[in-house]
C-alpha cells in the first residue's frame, strides 16, 4: 500500500484549521485528507510546531529543509520521495498518489442535495440595475 506523508509548517494547531483568519486552501485540504482516509488511503500529516521530531527522523525532510527551510513546506511525501513542495494537493493528486479506484469527481457526497445554483452576469431586473426606467431601487 502507497504511503502519502505531508509535512506542515508550523501552524496553530493540527489542522491549521483554528482561530479567526482560516486559510481555505488547509479548509480545502483536511476534507480531501478525511476523504483520501476514508476510501482507505494512507496518509499521515506533520504539523512542524507540534511533531518537529517527524521531521528530524524522516533524511528527505531534514535534506529539504537545508536547502530550502520552513518556507518551501508543505512537503509531500509518497512512500519516501518527494512528490510535492510548496502547495497543498488537490483531491485528484491524493487520489492518484494513494492508488485509489474511486472516481474523483465534483458531485455531492451522498446524502447531499445539490441546489443547482447557477452564476449569471446578467442583472436585468435586478432591483439595482443600471436601468434608467428603474427608479425603485432598494
Amino acid at each position: 500500500m502507497t504511503t502519502i506523508e505531508v509535512f506542515e509548517p508550523a501552524l496553530c494547531c493540527s489542522t491549521g484549521v483554528c482561530g479567526e483568519d482560516v486559510d481555505q486552501g488547509l479548509v480545502t485540504f483536511s476534507a480531501d485528507l478525511d476523504w483520501v482516509r476514508s476510501q482507505g488511503g494512507d496518509i499521515a500529516r506533520f504539523n512542524l510546531a507540534s511533531e518537529p521530531l517527524a521531521f528530524t527522523q524522516r533524511e528527505p525532510v531534514t535534506a529539504f529543509l537545508k536547502l530550502s527551510g520552513s518556507q518551501g513546506l508543505p512537503l509531500v511525501l509518497v512512500d519516501g520521495i518527494t512528490a510535492q513542495t510548496g502547495r497543498y494537493p488537490d483531491r485528484a493528486q491524493l487520489a492518484k498518489w494513494a492508488g485509489l479506484d474511486t472516481p474523483v469527481s465534483a458531485s455531492a457526497p451522498a446524502g447531499i442535495t445539490m441546489l443547482g445554483l447557477t452564476e449569471t452576469t446578467s442583472d436585468a431586473g435586478a432591483c439595482c440595475a443600471d436601468d434608467a426606467a428603474n427608479s425603485n431601487c432598494c
